[in-house]
């Protein structure tokens, strides 16, 4: 691909999603359709989603970040459910809808229908996630949702490996696939388990924030490449790493967590946006190659893979949800009785993504003795209207069907009452560390400077239990607000005489950014986003 269509596409893409932000509509949504009628505009270049970069180069990043903001002890604590669906959800919906394909499709030899079964499988990491953050979804299901979507990739991916060689005639058979998936996933969680620990040892003692940085954009695509080069899966290998990493980041110097988080959340932005468009930009693609199959025909394909896909979700959450609690007592007493709500919402939120389209493009042309592959186009087609169906008709009435639902969402004042506490006893344990420093000579402070330390641990101490308190009944701000939003205002006032001065050639620029950046500091410990 030119480099002039590559920045097309990722400053097409950042622009439609920084407008989605604008709108009720969720940003992948709103790219796939601009992705849809960008492609028929004339004279934009054609955009064919290549398996080689999105699998290795595009999945990885994806995979690490969403990873790393995963709760290892939340994932752990709802093991069960997501290993349901990450492992055996996308099993049965490759047998299910391979099964259907092969039904409905007259022509569709078995072993291609469960390679399309394999390629449809996995529901999307990104979209599901980012429809649930944004309706305040109960954190269990958030929780389950996010842990189906890192594994669920490899998974497939393994399942698609085993169904095609079946499909080329390298004479696959059941024992055969089971080992080899076998191998690859307990390959993959093992070289996770070997990487993981140097890395954070190497993280921890690299001393600049930049090389630190570097490194963990390194991380990701190293732990894929070095995992599928002994074939193991590299999505597990990434997986294992990045919850490793994301759990003991706290032992990492805040000036890499800050530059880390801007960087990460930075790529994931370009490359979701990008992903998602380029979903759109397929139709011509997929379209050009049908051949046979067009009109009523191939519409009627589509709309029956869409709903055995759909149903075929419902069939597996229901029963994986309720059969556990009536055959274990021990579950039973643990998680209590659910109600049919919460499987609803997880069985709705099964929308397919680029993963799906990736894995369909890497179908070869050809099987073994070089006849073609039975019905590629067809199954691109199928895979393009199965990602797209999802999308669109899960995503858009996702919210509307939660709010409908009426399920309980984050309890913000437990939360903030919990945050209160988990401050009250950091503060009280810094302030007896405080002074015991104090009554060391080497350590003697004059008492502003010794009382200014303990009116900054007092602040902090109070600014959570405020929010839950009164606010001002003329701006509705509570103290903490208030605090910030003149914090800021005096820091602005000093950066624009900063700036006066370097113009004046009172001061130089090397010393404007000297100051520029302590004021920065400053301003990010006195304005910290709210959670």
């Amino acid at each position: 691909m030119d480099v002039l269509p590559l920045l097309l596409l990722v400053a097409g893409s950042a622009a439609v999603a920084g407008l989605a932000r604008r709108t009720p509509v969720p940003a992948p949504l709103l790219l796939v359709a601009a992705g849809l009628v960008v492609s028929y505009v004339p004279g934009v270049p054609g955009y064919e989603l290549d398996p080689e970069i999105v699998l290795p180069l595009v999945l990885p990043p994806l995979l690490y970040t969403a990873a790393t903001d995963s709760s290892y002890l939340d994932l752990r604590a709802h093991m069960r459910p997501i290993a349901l669906l990450s492992v055996g959800y996308v099993l049965f919906a490759t047998l299910a809808v391979g099964w259907a394909a092969y039904l409905i499709v007259p022509s569709l030899p078995l072993p291609a229908a469960l390679v399309f079964g394999a390629v449809v499988a996995p529901p999307d990491a990104v979209a599901a996630t980012a429809v649930a953050r944004r309706v305040g979804l109960p954190s269990r299901i958030t929780t389950i949702l996010q842990g189906e979507s890192l594994v669920n990739d490899a998974t497939a991916i393994t399942a698609y490996k085993v169904a095609l060689a079946a499909a080329v005639g390298e004479g696959a058979t059941w024992a055969g696939g089971i080992r080899e998936f076998l191998l690859a996933a307990v390959g993959g969680v093992v070289v996770g388990l070997v990487l993981m620990v140097p890395i954070h040892w190497l993280r921890t003692h690299l001393n600049e924030a930049l090389l630190q940085n570097t490194l963990s954009l390194l991380i990701p695509f190293v732990a894929y490449g070095i995992a599928e080069q002994v074939h193991a899966s590299g999505v597990l290998a990434v997986v294992v790493v990045a919850l490793y990493l994301g759990h003991r980041a706290w032992e990492v110097d805040f000036a890499t967590r800050l530059q880390e988080e801007a960087v990460w959340k930075m790529v994931a932005f370009v490359l979701e946006s990008a992903v998602f468009a380029l979903i759109g930009l397929q139709l011509p693609v997929v379209l050009k190659g049908l051949g046979q199959y067009q009109g009523a025909q191939a519409a009627w394909y589509a709309v029956a893979v869409f709903l055995v896909v759909v149903a075929a979700r419902f069939l597996w959450v229901y029963p994986a949800t309720f059969l556990p609690r009536l055959l274990s007592v021990r579950i039973r007493e643990r998680e209590g009785a659910p109600t049919w709500k919460g499987p609803f919402v997880i069985g709705w939120a099964g929308m397919r993504g680029v993963v799906s389209l990736a894995i369909a493009f890497s179908i070869p042309l050809t099987v073994h003795g070089g006849a073609s592959f039975p019905d590629r186009n067809l199954l691109l087609f199928l895979t393009f209207t199965t990602v797209i169906g999802t999308l669109v008709v899960q995503g858009l009435t996702l919210p509307p069907l939660i709010r409908l639902l009426k399920l309980p969402g984050r309890d913000v004042q437990a939360e903030t009452l919990a945050e209160a506490n988990a401050q009250a006893q950091a503060s009280r344990v810094a302030e007896e560390r405080l002074d015991a420093l104090l009554t060391d000579e080497r350590n003697a402070l004059p008492p502003p400077l010794a009382d200014r330390l303990r009116s900054v641990l007092e602040r902090r101490r109070n600014a959570v239990w405020e929010r839950l308190g009164a606010v001002n009944p003329v701006t509705g701000e509570t103290a903490d607000d208030t605090y910030r939003r003149l914090s800021r205002e005096m820091i602005g006032a000093e950066r624009e005489m900063f700036v006066k001065l370097r113009d004046h050639r009172y001061i130089d620029d090397e010393m404007l950014r000297t100051l520029l950046r302590r004021l920065d500091l400053e301003e990010a410990a006195a304005y910290r986003e709210a959670a």
